[in-house]
């Protein structure tokens, strides 16, 4: 009888326990409770629980802390603060599948907000425990480690260099090649966090044997695992030309372009920034883009998408005309230029607009050819009007100023730049139309009369007599090409010195 007194007494405490680490978790779930639970002190009572003898008791306390230090990192503070993390740590390497699971939850919350609590993580010896987790026979303590593994990585070089040093890429090497999706998705994106930083980290990645498995998922059809294969390759890609080749090297070409079409938004976007990745390096990878098609691939994607997914496609476009004037055709040639001017005319945000204007310079650039195709489009107003804006950023203005240039410089155009005299430009940009004018007007005698009508030659007169002018030497470069007295007859005081001539003519005949 006594004996079944004292158990009742202590399969009641264990109920009570069960039920509070159980509704402080489920309580914890709804950011609205997180104060109170913080205020009625919450993390002092979980923390005893990780040592439960009950497993569930430990697992529960174990997420209910993770999910309280995912709210802030002032949250995440406290639990380093109150040494949680050596329990977590210890009991990684215990106790059964379930509260690793949980364990790794909560490391993951508390390494997510900071470089530095990231570090102290790495510090409590959670790194050894991790990665060991990742030979775990079971998938969801593999994702859960790998998880964490990424999130500390993806803070800064140093901690990823930690998470390569400590033997986790090769692990997650592995993981990528297991049947389970999400453990598929979750190591590629640890890959992804590690690359991103430095060349040797992706380097390391490379040497691991990632490319050869990642690149054959391109064409899987789980989006979410396609979105985090496309950025892992980009983020190897994007640091040098042997890494983009070893990319190349997989054969991700053409099976990257088909993913432009893919429905979900992400996969577009990452994979439009593989093909920039790979097309920026030199122009034989350029010219690889150009012949599986990428341009118009590339050019459809900009055509279809608004927004900052637009982004990497239009880069990728003024990489790949930057390298040769051949390029550069091949993407006018796939009338690449109406959406580039469209995203120039309709995005709001500058740093879009600035990239818009970086590509049409790119491809303006080469030949009067080339020139004459992207001031056909009209853009060079608006790149004008963008330049003197005094809303746009700096970086657009500088953005639409060498664009401008780089375009005006190659234009024998004479209707396009006959239209930008008439326009109110910055002096730099309209000494550059007038020395082209001047240049084109020597070799043209019909445009010669056509800058006549056109009120050309009259403006360019104004221009010249303006106070402190320094377009003068432009413009006398311009007069040289007409007679004298043309020249004299479109100048602003012409009226004047023929009314003075006139008056001069009157007086002298009531003079006789």
């Amino acid at each position: 009888m006594a004996t079944r007194a004292v158990l009742q007494t202590f399969e009641r405490y264990q109920k009570e326990r069960v039920a509070f680490v159980t509704a402080v978790a489920e309580m914890a779930k709804n950011p609205q409770n997180i104060e109170a639970l913080q205020q009625a002190g919450a993390m002092a009572l979980l923390r005893p629980l990780l040592l439960d003898n009950v497993p569930s008791i430990q697992q529960s306390a174990a997420l209910a802390l993770g999910r309280l230090a995912n709210y802030s990192d002032d949250l995440a503070e406290a639990v380093v603060q109150n040494e949680i993390l050596p329990q977590l740590v210890y009991s990684l390497s215990e106790q059964n599948r379930f509260y690793k699971q949980a364990a790794a939850f909560c490391l993951r919350a508390v390494a997510r907000h900071s470089p530095e609590l990231a570090q102290s993580v790495i510090d409590s010896g959670a790194l050894d425990s991790l990665v060991t987790c990742l030979e775990e026979f079971d998938p969801g303590v593999k994702e859960a480690s790998a998880w964490t593994l990424g999130y500390i990585a993806g803070h800064n070089a140093e901690l990823a260099q930690q998470v390569v040093d400590g033997g986790a890429v090769p692990l997650l090497v592995l993981c990528v090649q297991e049947p389970e999706l999400s453990l598929k998705r979750i190591a590629a994106s640890a890959l992804s966090d590690i690359a991103k930083h430095t060349p040797e980290l992706a380097q390391a990645v490379v040497d691991a044997g990632a490319v050869q498995y990642l690149a054959p998922l391109v064409i899987n059809q789980d989006a979410k695992l396609k979105r985090q294969v496309c950025c892992a390759l980009s983020q190897i890609a994007k640091h040098s030309v042997d890494l983009a080749e070893v990319v190349v090297g997989a054969e991700i070409f053409p099976k990257i372009l088909t993913c432009l079409k893919f429905p979900d938004e992400f996969v577009k976007k990452h994979s439009a920034t593989v093909v920039r990745e790979v097309a920026k390096h030199t122009p034989e990878l350029a010219q690889l883009v150009v012949g599986n098609g990428g341009v118009g691939a590339l050019v459809d994607y900009i055509s279809d998408s608004t927004g900052n997914n637009r982004l990497p496609g239009i880069m990728a476009l003024g990489y790949i005309a930057a390298f040769s004037e051949t390029l550069a055709l091949s993407v006018v040639a796939e009338k690449a230029l109406p959406p580039l001017v469209s995203a120039l005319n309709e995005e709001p945000e500058d740093h879009l607009k600035s990239a818009t204007a970086w590509t049409l310079g790119q491809i303006g650039r080469h030949t009067p050819d080339h020139a004459k195709a992207v001031a056909d489009t009209g853009c060079l107003a608006t790149l004008v009007s963008l330049e003197s804006d005094g809303a746009s950023s700096e970086d657009l203005k500088t953005k639409c100023r060498r664009a401008l240039k780089s375009v005006i410089a190659k234009l024998t155009h004479l209707p396009a730049l006959d239209a930008l005299v008439h326009r109110a430009l910055p002096e730099s940009v309209m000494k550059m139309v007038l020395e082209q004018v001047g240049k084109v007007l020597a070799n043209d005698a019909a445009g010669r009369a056509q800058f006549v009508h056109s009120g050309g030659l009259a403006a360019v007169q104004q221009m010249a007599e303006a106070p402190g002018s320094k377009l003068k030497e432009a413009v006398e470069i311009i007069n040289s090409c007409y007679p004298e007295e043309i020249v004299k007859y479109y100048s602003p005081s012409y009226s004047q010195q023929l009314l003075e001539k006139l008056e001069s003519m009157a007086a002298t005949t009531a003079a006789y």
